[in-house]
């Protein structure tokens, strides 16, 4: 693996004393890779995205980008290198998809300072990239639930970032939009050398389009690696509680993974 720009070391985290919701979890995501976090729900995939992106201190552990701690470094700073893309995000006011979308310029504008020429055009290829063109001028509440996803990871694109951390961000697209936005991300990885962190509970996608996985189960890391390292009948009996057959995808090559019974 290429040297880290995320590098994650035994990170605990609690909401309550008592109640550890992160035990002891250590993993890293290298320049130009793409990461899956898989796990059943409950078992602190959201919030450690949330600590990763510096909303939340750790009670114990690091988290490094490019070698310095997240928890020094500022939130403007840090937008310029890290975008984030929670499962839901409100929107109390009535902004149009393109005003949502220039929100991803704001760390790298200088102060007192409008958007330029060239924010612009970042702006209107990230809104083209994730099919939210023809929406430039529709207000948030008018769209579906998949549709104001796509203009929130088109925000995100518009930050430039180095690291991209999504949370479920496919959960409302339909199957078409899915792939097409995994084979963006994939894209942008090649051409752009964005490192990402994605999580999902579709575990064929993640096996599809993820490099490495880690499999995270009642805050701990259970396995972490290559998918098909991770993606064993014996880690998935054992954390979802579930039977499974896990062979070969016939077109794709990675593993499949098929659902027998629940135990």
């Amino acid at each position: 693996m290429t040297d880290p720009v995320l590098d994650v070391r035994n990170v605990d985290f609690t909401y309550r004393p008592g109640e550890a919701v992160l035990r002891r979890v250590s993993f890293s995501v290298g320049e130009r890779e793409i990461v899956g976090l898989i796990g059943p729900n409950g078992s602190g995939k959201s919030t450690l995205l949330r600590v990763l992106d510096g909303l939340l201190k750790p009670a114990a552990g690091a988290v490094l980008l490019r070698g310095r701690p997240v928890s020094r470094i500022g939130r403007e700073e840090l937008a310029r290198t890290v975008a984030a893309v929670p499962q839901e995000q409100p929107v109390p006011f009535p902004y149009r998809v393109r005003e949502i979308v220039m929100m991803g310029r704001f760390p790298h504008l200088k102060r007192f300072h409008f958007e330029g020429p060239d924010d612009i055009e970042i702006v209107r290829e990230a809104m083209e990239m994730t099919g939210v063109g023809g929406l430039a001028d529709r207000k948030m509440g008018e769209l579906s639930g998949g549709e104001r996803q796509r203009v929130w990871i088109a925000r995100a694109l518009a930050q430039e970032p180095e690291v991209m951390l999504l949370d479920e961000c496919t959960v409302f697209l339909d199957i078409r939009h899915q792939l097409l936005f995994f084979d963006l991300l994939h894209r942008l990885h090649r051409t752009r050398g964005i490192a990402v962190l994605f999580v999902t509970h579709d575990v064929n996608l993640a096996a599809r389009y993820a490099g490495r996985l880690v499999l995270l189960d009642r805050g701990e890391v259970r396995a972490a690696g290559p998918v098909w390292d991770v993606l064993t009948e014996r880690n998935i009996r054992g954390v979802y509680g579930t039977e499974v057959l896990v062979d070969r995808h016939p077109s794709t090559g990675t593993p499949r993974v098929t659902t027998l019974a629940a135990l």
